[in-house]
Formats: structure tokens, C-alpha cells, sequence
């Protein structure tokens, strides 16, 4: 019985599965520090120097007492964190593309299975009975 589940562990599949996981693991890490180091800066350039991140709207805002202490904290919809994660989804959906694009270019193309030799029509059956009945 031990046997048979190693040998179910251990197949080619499960060992693919595994490795698939690990690495979308690491080139999502590696596309998330992408997006945020490297596109984001890029892309607040283009739009005026702004932060997408600090782009809300205050619902309510923060109240100070005299000290200096936040005694309320603000309320806000941070709708900029969202454009960030939309960007980091386009962008990880466009390197995964990529990828995958580049990988069934390196499947070599499977071979075609010989044609079955042709055998006679459904007309041709239809004339030899025909033919048959005749004689």
C-alpha cells in the first residue's frame, strides 16, 4: 500500500505541480517588485510626478486633539491603491502571456497519425449493391 502511494506522489505530474507553484511564487514576487519599483515611478512621470497610492477621497478626516494625537483616524477610499493593482494584474497577465507564449514555441509540433486508406464512398457501396441486384 506504501508503495502504490509513493508511486503516486512521486509521478510526473504532481513533481510539475509542484515546481508550477513554486515558481509563480517567485514571478509573482519578481512582477509585483516590477510593477512597483519600476513601472509605477514610470507611469506617475508620464501623469504629472502624482503617486497613484495617494489618490483618495476623504470621507471623513482625521481629528487632532491640541497635543497633536490622532484621536479619530481618517476615513477614505483609496482609490489609487486599486489603479495599482489593476496595473500589477494587466502587467502580470501580459509577462504570463509572455511566458507561456514562449514555452508552447519550444513544444516541437506533434506528428500527424497516417491518414486511414480511403475506403468507398456511401455512393460507391449504393452502385455495387445496385449493380448486385441486377445480376
Amino acid at each position: 500500500m506504501l508503495k502504490e502511494f509513493k508511486n503516486f506522489i512521486m509521478t510526473g505530474n504532481v513533481i510539475d505541480l509542484a515546481v508550477a507553484v513554486i515558481l509563480a511564487g517567485a514571478v509573482g514576487m519578481v512582477v509585483n517588485g516590477f510593477v512597483s519599483d519600476i513601472m509605477m515611478p514610470i507611469v506617475g512621470h508620464f501623469a504629472g510626478g502624482m503617486n497613484f497610492e495617494d489618490l483618495k477621497i476623504v470621507l471623513s478626516p482625521a481629528v487632532v486633539d491640541a497635543e497633536g494625537t490622532v484621536t479619530t483616524p481618517e476615513n477614505a477610499i483609496l482609490y489609487g491603491k486599486w489603479i495599482n493593482a489593476i496595473i500589477n494584474l494587466i502587467t502580470v497577465g501580459f509577462v504570463l502571456f509572455m511566458i507561456v507564449k514562449a514555452y508552447n514555441k519550444t513544444k516541437k509540433p506533434k506528428e500527424e497519425a497516417p491518414a486511414a486508406p480511403a475506403g468507398p464512398s456511401e455512393i460507391d457501396l449504393l452502385k455495387e449493391i445496385r449493380d448486385a441486384l441486377k445480376k
